[in-house]
């Protein structure tokens, strides 16, 4: 293959587009794919059992489907799955799964993950997010959709971003961001709708005013309890799915152990 530099080292069993372009001093694991053009700049690692989707492009000394950083690893094979045009910058690391969380960890497709940003095993990203720089997501995290990460916030394990949400810049998440919000502070809370957010996604006017309303009754309004706030609001805005999908995260993340739904009581 012409597109691969003769530095780069590649396991035998790595399987490489013909047109993916592999940079000087990269190294391709075991058990690796790598779909059509996809470029690896160069000095990329790509350890083992990954699977690299079409038209990423990753940046110069990232790690990409490392072993992960879990004391109850013990060396079981385990995957990671990266979609499509994928921007990966400098210096991110992302890992494999652990038997434990279902042995996979999978990043969606045109997302873009800033300098020094890590993924940590067992996480799900969805579509379209931005990553800021160093950015770091410990185990079992959920990001959806659209969703925007500001530059050196942590996220708790287990924690769930939801669809379309800010979460500014060095925040501490301790718990599950709600969809539609921005969320910013240490601890952070929950400040306004991401009316941006949902502009570029197309969402209409009548749902972003039904979410500015859920956002003041649910997040600012004083009396009663958050449930019966719900029930009232899907009373006169339920038809909306974007209220729907607020009040079902908010249940969800009631459910589950300090206010994250992906960790079980």
């Amino acid at each position: 293959m012409t597109n691969i530099h003769p530095t780069a080292i590649i396991d035998s069993t790595a399987t490489i587009a013909e047109d993916a372009v592999i940079g000087p001093s990269c190294i391709i694991g075991p058990e690796v794919v790598i779909g059509s053009g996809t470029e690896l700049l160069n000095h990329v690692t790509v350890q083992c059992n990954t699977t690299i989707g079409k038209d990423n492009r990753i940046f110069p000394f990232s790690v990409i489907g490392g072993d992960p950083q879990d004391k109850k690893y013990a060396k079981e094979v385990t995957t990671l799955v990266i979609g499509n045009r994928n921007e990966i910058r400098e210096h991110v690391t992302i890992h494999r799964g652990t038997e434990n969380g279902g042995g996979i960890t999978v990043i969606g497709d045109g997302n873009l993950l800033m300098v020094a940003s890590h993924v940590a095993h067992d996480c799900v990203l969805g579509s379209d997010l931005v990553i800021a720089n160093q950015v770091m997501l410990a185990g079992h995290i959920t990001v959806e959709d659209y969703a925007t990460i500001g530059g050196g916030a942590g996220i708790n394990q287990f924690s769930r971003i939801g669809r379309c949400s800010y979460v500014g810049g060095l925040a501490r998440i301790t718990r599950d961001v709600p969809p539609y919000m921005i969320v910013e502070g240490t601890p952070a809370e929950v400040r306004a709708v991401n009316i941006v957010a949902m502009s570029r996604q197309g969402y209409p006017e009548d749902q972003i005013g039904a979410m500015k309303e859920a956002h003041k009754r649910l997040f600012r309004d004083n009396g009663g309890s958050l449930a019966q706030k719900m029930e009232l609001l899907l009373e006169e805005f339920g038809e909306h799915l974007p209220v729907q999908h607020l009040c079902n995260s908010i249940t969800a993340s009631a459910q589950g152990r300090h206010g994250r739904s992906n960790e079980k009581l």
